[in-house]
C-alpha cells in the first residue's frame, strides 16, 4: 500500500510540474527530492533569552520555514525563519532567524539560539513585536554576506538590510527602501528581495550591473532595486513616476495571485534567471489545475542587456507541493516556498519552506 502511494504521488507530480525534458534550455532543473526531508522541523526544547519580554522563550517551538542559504568554510548555512508560540495564526507570533550548518547539504547541525531577532536596539519600531522573517542571503566577493529579510512590527511590513562576516553576528542597516526618492518609500509594505548573482570559479557572488548592484523584489508582482553600496536601495519607477512592474500575476496560471521572489537570482549565458513563488487564486481566475491558495516555484529569464525585459517564462511550475508535509502544518493548501539556493560541489540546493512549518531542500545536479 505505501509503495502505491508513493507511486501515485509521483505520478501527480509529473501531470502538474513540468518535466526534465518539458524545461526550456534556460531554465534550473529538475530539481529532486532527497530521502531525508524535512531537513529541520520545530524544535519546542530551543531556548532563549528573549530582550522583548526578558523571559526564556522556547522561540523555534510552532514552526520553523522560509530558509536563506549560503557558503562558508565549504560547508552549507541555512538561516530560517522559526516563530514561537506566542500567539495564533500565520503573523501572529514573533519570528526570529536561526542558522543551521551542513557538510552535504541535508545533515543539519543546529545552533541553539537564533542569530537576527528583535531586540532593544535601532530597528525596535520596526521589528517590535512580529520580528524578524524570511531571509534572503548573497555574499560579495570580498566575503561579506548580504541579508534581505521581512522587519515586521505587525503593522507594515518592511524589507530591512543586515551584513555579517561570520553569518552569526549580524549589523542591521534598516528599511531598505528607507531613504530613497526623499523618504517617499519608507513606509512601503514591501519583501522578497533576490539579489542578482554570478558564478566566478564555481562560486556565487553578487554582481554589478551597469556599475550598480540589482535586485529583484516584491510580492504581489516584481520590481527592480538598484544600490551602490549594498544597504540603501531604490525601487525602480515607471513613467507615471510609480513602481514599475516588470512581471505580473497571470489569470488561470498557477501565479494567478501572487509572484513573489525566491533566492538570489543568477546571471547565466541566457540571460537573468530568477526563481519565484507563484500563488494560486482562491476562486474565480485560478489555475484549475491547482488546489486554491497553492504556492508553487515558478521561473523567469530577463534579457541581459534589459533586465525589465522578460525573455522566458514557466507556464507551470518545475516544483510543487507533493508530500505530506509540503500540505500540512500551518498552511493545508500546500507550500513549497522557495528562497535559498546554493551552488555546492557542482550541485544546486535549493531550500525551501514546507507549508509555513518545515524546511526541506531539493537538488539539481546539471551533470546528469
Amino acid at each position: 500500500m505505501k509503495r502505491l502511494l508513493v507511486i501515485l504521488l509521483l505520478l501527480v507530480a509529473s501531470i502538474n510540474a513540468i518535466t526534465q525534458d518539458q524545461l526550456p534550455d534556460w531554465a534550473l532543473g529538475p530539481f529532486v527530492r532527497p530521502a531525508n526531508n524535512p531537513v529541520l522541523s520545530p524544535r519546542p526544547k530551543s531556548l532563549f533569552l528573549d530582550p522583548m519580554s526578558n523571559t526564556r522563550v522556547a522561540w523555534e517551538s510552532n514552526d520553523v520555514f522560509n530558509p536563506a542559504a549560503t557558503i562558508r568554510d565549504n560547508k552549507i548555512y541555512v538561516l530560517y525563519r522559526a516563530e514561537d508560540k506566542s500567539g495564533i495564526g500565520i503573523g501572529e507570533r514573533t519570528s526570529r532567524l536561526g542558522i543551521a550548518k551542513s557538510k552535504n547539504g541535508i545533515r543539519m547541525k543546529r545552533q541553539p539560539t537564533p542569530v537576527l531577532f528583535p531586540t532593544n536596539d535601532s530597528q525596535k519600531e520596526f521589528e517590535w513585536p512580529g520580528g524578524c522573517e524570511d531571509p534572503r542571503i548573497a555574499v560579495t566577493e570580498e566575503g561579506s554576506y548580504v541579508m534581505l529579510y521581512t522587519q515586521w512590527n505587525k503593522k507594515i511590513p518592511r524589507l530591512g538590510v543586515a551584513t555579517s562576516k561570520d553569518l552569526i553576528n549580524w549589523t542591521k542597516h534598516g528599511p531598505a527602501f528607507y531613504k530613497a526618492y526623499q523618504g517617499r518609500f519608507k513606509d512601503l509594505a514591501s519583501k522578497s528581495a533576490s539579489i542578482v548573482t554570478k558564478l566566478v570559479n564555481g562560486r556565487q557572488v553578487i554582481a554589478r550591473l551597469n556599475g550598480k548592484y540589482m535586485m529583484y523584489w516584491g510580492e504581489k508582482f516584481m520590481n527592480i532595486a538598484t544600490s551602490d553600496d549594498l544597504m540603501n536601495w531604490e525601487p525602480m519607477l515607471d513613467e507615471k513616476g510609480e513602481l514599475k512592474a516588470v512581471v505580473n500575476t497571470r489569470p488561470n496560471y498557477f501565479d494567478s495571485d501572487l509572484t513573489e521572489c525566491g533566492p538570489p537570482a543568477i546571471i547565466t549565458d541566457k540571460g537573468i534567471l530568477v526563481l519565484y513563488n507563484g500563488k494560486n487564486k482562491p476562486g474565480e481566475g485560478r489555475d484549475t489545475a491547482y488546489t486554491a491558495n497553492t504556492y508553487a516555484a515558478g521561473q523567469v529569464l530577463f534579457d541581459i542587456n534589459d533586465p525589465t525585459k522578460v525573455i522566458g517564462r514557466l507556464d507551470k511550475p518545475f516544483f510543487v507541493p507533493t508530500a505530506s508535509f509540503e500540505k500540512s502544518g500551518q498552511y493545508p493548501a500546500g507550500t513549497v516556498f522557495v528562497e535559498g539556493m546554493v551552488f555546492y560541489k557542482n550541485k544546486w540546493f535549493l531550500y525551501y519552506g514546507c507549508a509555513d512549518s518545515r524546511v526541506a531542500v531539493a537538488v539539481y545536479e546539471p551533470k546528469k
